[in-house]
């Protein structure tokens, strides 16, 4: 059992929070036939791109604003620890999600 406010934890939380913004704009997108059902061929790249960018923001504030803090606190360790914690729990949570869907794709 992980004990609270340790780099371990944090990465955890930080992944959990990730793994929970990219379930809700995958479902977002899963439902686009059904939001927009007749839509415009020009803006929906540009609405793609604004997506993007803005997950991009959301998943850099996730991951790197706690680290942020501990670093210009002067826990330069801890930050690091995080950070390397967060991208380790992402990749265990990427490798679930890979066997789940690797396992329910009948060949």
């Amino acid at each position: 059992m992980l004990k609270r406010n340790t780099p371990s934890w944090y990465g955890l939380v930080q992944a959990a929070e990730v793994l929970a913004y990219c379930l809700g704009v995958g479902l977002f997108l899963s439902q686009g036939e059904k939001i927009f059902q007749k839509f415009n061929y020009v803006l929906a790249p540009v609405l793609m791109l604004v997506l993007f960018s803005v997950s991009a923001l959301i998943c850099g504030l996730l991951v790197f604003y706690r680290p942020y803090k501990f670093f210009f606190d002067g826990k330069k360790k801890e930050a690091i620890d995080i950070v390397l914690a967060t991208t380790a729990w992402l990749f265990f949570f990427m490798l679930v999600i890979l066997l789940l869907v690797l396992g329910s794709n009948p060949r």
